[in-house]
Formats: structure tokens, sequence, C-alpha cells
């Protein structure tokens, strides 16, 4: 914890070297964040980087006096801004979704804390996503995995409550029925 504490007090400093430090140890953690909203791995690339640049900009606005939840507040922090940062460039191209396969690459880009299980299910759980109209896909990565209120995601998408609400709720429908074809006692992302 006071090695963490000494990078962030160098980030906030404007100190490359810790700059360096943070980016390596949680590139992986940013990368798998970015790569629900953004599919084609050097886009998603591309935003992780943005997202640090913010990141690093920003770190005089970051605050955390006990050092004990210092680690869940900056990957919170780091995961708030890596979803903003998606969402722009998902913003910049109208929504676009990014098509094409899952390249290989990104399930071996390092993150700490995730057992083979957590990956697999993560793994498959992407692809199920993936599978999703692009509307539906935003709406269900902002509220069930990085939860943000409906008013939150309607101000952010310029859309309604409502309809964020609806693609919500077919996004569940629709996976539900995949994950029922091969489990049928499974509840997706009940609230």
């Amino acid at each position: 914890m006071e090695q963490l504490s000494t990078i962030i007090q160098g980030c906030v400093n404007k100190q490359p070297k810790s700059q360096k430090v943070l980016y390596e140890l949680y590139y992986g953690y940013a990368f798998k964040i970015v790569f629900r909203y953004i599919y084609r791995y050097e886009n998603a690339a591309d935003v992780v980087n943005d997202g640090f640049v913010k990141v690093f900009s920003r770190f005089d606005k970051f605050s955390c006096e006990d050092t004990e939840d210092q680690e869940k507040m900056l990957m919170g922090w780091i995961r708030r801004i890596m979803v903003n940062t998606a969402i722009d460039e998902l913003r910049r191209r109208n929504m676009i979704p990014e098509i094409g396969g899952i390249p290989d690459e990104v399930w071996e880009v390092p993150d700490v804390g995730q057992s083979a299980e957590q990956k697999l299910y993560y793994k498959e759980l992407i692809i199920l996503i993936k599978e999703l109209p692009p509307s539906y896909q935003v709406v269900f990565n902002m509220y069930i995995i990085d939860g943000f209120s409906h008013q939150e995601i309607a101000d952010k998408l310029n859309i309604s409550i409502g309809t964020s609400k609806s693609n919500l709720a077919k996004a569940r429908a629709y996976l539900q029925k995949k994950l029922n074809t091969d489990i049928p006692e499974i509840d997706v992302c009940s609230s």
C-alpha cells in the first residue's frame, strides 16, 4: 500500500517514472474496461491511451486519504475515466459498433486479480454482449457492469431514461435467452 501511495504522489507531481509504473500496472485493467465498448484491438488500445492521458492530466483531482481503500478508489476512478473515454469515442463515431472477431491477444493482456475461471466467464460474457445491437451493448455495459444510473446513461448518450430502461430490458432478455439455450437455470443480471 505504501508503494501505491508513492506512485500516486508521483503521478500528482507529474513524474514520468511514476506515470509509467501506474500505466504498466493498470493497462490490462483499463484495456478490458474499454474493450467492452470498443471491439477492435487497435482502436481499444488508442482509447486506453487517450484515457490514461486524461488520468494523468487530472491526477490532482484524485484523492483518497484511507490507504486501505486507496487501490479500490484508484481503480474505480480509472474505470470511470476509461468508460467515459470509450463512450466519447462511440459518440464521435455516432455509436457505430466495432465488428469482427475478438483477437486472442486481448485475453493475454495481464490483469491482476483474475483467476482462470473468472477469465473464462469474462470472455464468454464479452462474446455474448458483442452480439447485442450497439445501443443495447452500451446501456448494458454502463448499467450492469459499470454501475451508471439510468439518468447518467440518458445524459451521456442523449437518450431518454425510458429508452435506457427499455434497451437494458431488451439486452437482458436477449442474454437470458442465449444463456438459457446452454444452461436453463441461469438468471442474467437480476437486480
